[in-house]
């Protein structure tokens, strides 16, 4: 149910602000966008995996925290990162 370690690395290099960036809210926000998408098809095979949506519910407000923050740090990087993940507002 997680991303594999090469669909992380690629991530990171094309989410990155700058060399060797693992860590910044466009990285994260990525990485866990990927992991929602895996486990939101997972979802559509096991519909009563209750444990598993505990987890999605948790990186959803998780995603939204830190899309939150970064829109007060900087929205212009806000929104080029939701029209590169093809998030709504």
């Amino acid at each position: 149910m997680s991303i594999t370690v090469e669909d992380k690395n690629r991530l990171m290099k094309e989410y990155a602000t700058k060399e060797g960036d693992t860590g910044s809210p466009e990285v994260q926000v990525a990485i866990l966008s990927s992991r929602i998408a895996t486990l939101t098809e997972h979802f559509k095979i096991h519909k009563k995996d209750n444990h598993g949506r505990r987890g999605l519910l948790k990186m959803v407000a998780l995603r939204r925290k830190l899309l939150d923050y970064l829109k007060g740090k900087d929205e212009a990087r806000y929104t080029d990162l939701i029209q590169r993940l093809g998030l709504r507002r």
